[in-house]
């Protein structure tokens, strides 16, 4: 089919339907009881593990917060309380909520805690390892029925669940930072979750006021795995002679307000780094060993003034030229840098569906919409393979694909391109 012409209110429409959609599990029966949450635990107190509990704190629900250390502990806790007082100073809530809110915290130093729980949220750092041990104590501790839950971003939940011997109960909550103000939240349903812990999770969303998309167990889910694509063309990309500035100006103009390498200074460039370590991005490992680690620092990928505005850096410019090899001015287009970035992300999207990774196409633009900021104008990745054409996509797909297998043209792509129909109609399997 040629590329969709859509007008304003019918992407608007088409947003709204597919909000709605996501709410709907085809293969969990709609009466199937559900799970009282009276009592939530939090492991970690960190940037996520705060946030989320602020999310049950504010709509009544108690929370025990867990920490290994009581220092650990009270700034965690502390932070929670410094942004319950700026909303409250911001008119979003009385001020005397914020003590009301913060009694239905409770800091704790002892997993035993967590025995009356409901439900039980692990929020720390991404090793295998040390969320294994966890679940393995969860089992031991938690009471029959309680829902325990991973906030992993993109490991194997499956195998989380193999340290319990209750995986039924197991489910994927993945929060999105910062978590008492991100909307959506990926629920990811592991090989044996059930269907009880599934319908419980999707309707809690709804109380903590969140947008809820089911998902599969794959690297990265959907969202992540998603962005993964995009960032390894961004990283790409700059190998070949554009500069970070150049693919981040190239996404903005598209709608995004953050481009990679801007998300990447924010975040914080040492994430999954540490000194003297040679990863598969030696531009960012260079970049960290000259402690340009982001905002943070005052430098990454940019330089910063006192304001944190962001200003193309000859540093990094100098570290690119010695590392590629490549001249500058050599950069592609921006037309170039969004197709390259843009159509992998529609083509990963068709991967996840034939793998029955989401529940439908549309899904995958929920998430990107309420995750990540994709440009509510071009009405998430799926859509937007609507509007430019699979024959565009297929074009795009194919010359990456032959520079790197990992980005062949699906077979769903092969297909839509051949014999037509919409990327928004993809079916799942």
């Amino acid at each position: 089919m040629p590329a969709l012409s859509m007008t304003p209110g019918e992407i608007s429409d088409y947003i709204a339907k597919a909000g709605r959609d996501a709410w709907t599990v085809p293969d969990v029966p709609a009466g199937t009881p559900r799970r009282p949450i009276l009592k939530v635990g939090v492991i970690g107190a960190g940037t996520m593990g705060g946030g989320i509990s602020m999310n049950f704190a504010s709509v009544g629900i108690p929370v025990v917060i867990l920490e290994q250390k009581q220092e650990a502990l009270d700034r965690g806790l502390g932070v929670v309380r410094t942004n319950y007082q700026r909303s409250a100073d911001n008119g979003r809530f009385p001020q005397e909520e914020v003590a009301e809110r913060m009694a239905r915290l409770t800091g704790t130093l002892q997993m035993e805690a967590f025995a009356d729980c409901d439900l039980i949220i692990e929020a720390v750092f991404e090793d295998m390892d040390l969320k294994k041990r966890i679940f393995a104590d969860l089992d031991r501790i938690a009471k029959p029925g309680a829902i325990l839950a991973t906030n992993t971003s993109a490991l194997n939940i499956d195998e989380i669940a193999s340290a319990t011997k209750r995986p039924q109960d197991v489910i994927g909550l993945h929060f999105f930072s910062p978590a008492n103000v991100m909307k959506l939240l990926e629920i990811v349903r592991a090989d044996h979750t059930a269907d009880d812990v599934i319908a419980t999770s999707m309707d809690l969303a709804r109380t903590i006021n969140k947008i809820a998309v089911l998902v599969g167990v794959c690297p990265g889910f959907v969202g992540n795995r998603i962005l993964f694509a995009r960032q390894a063309q961004a990283q790409k990309l700059v190998s070949q002679g554009a500069m970070p500035w150049d693919v981040d100006a190239a996404l903005n103009t598209f709608g995004f307000r953050m481009g990679p390498y801007q998300m990447s200074d924010l975040a914080g460039l040492d994430i999954g780094w540490k000194k003297g370590a040679k990863t598969a991005n030696p531009i960012r490992d260079a970049l960290c060993e000259l402690d340009r680690r982001g905002q943070k620092t005052g430098a990454g990928y940019y330089d910063y003034d006192e304001n944190r505005r962001p200003i193309p850096s000859p540093v990094t410019a100098k570290i690119i030229a010695e590392i590629t090899g490549v001249a500058a001015g050599s950069a592609p287009g921006a037309d170039d840098i969004i197709a390259a970035c843009i159509h992998p992300m529609i083509n990963e999207g068709l991967k996840i569906l034939e793998e029955k990774m989401a529940q439908r196409a549309s899904d995958i633009d929920i998430v990107w919409l309420n995750g990540y900021g994709w440009p509510a104008d071009k009405g998430g990745p799926m859509l937007y393979g609507d509007m430019v054409g699979a024959e565009a996509v297929l074009a795009t797909m194919e010359r990456l694909g032959a520079e790197d297998p990992r980005f062949a043209p699906s077979a769903s792509l092969k297909r839509l391109a051949k014999e037509g129909g919409r990327f928004t109609e993809v079916q799942p399997g």
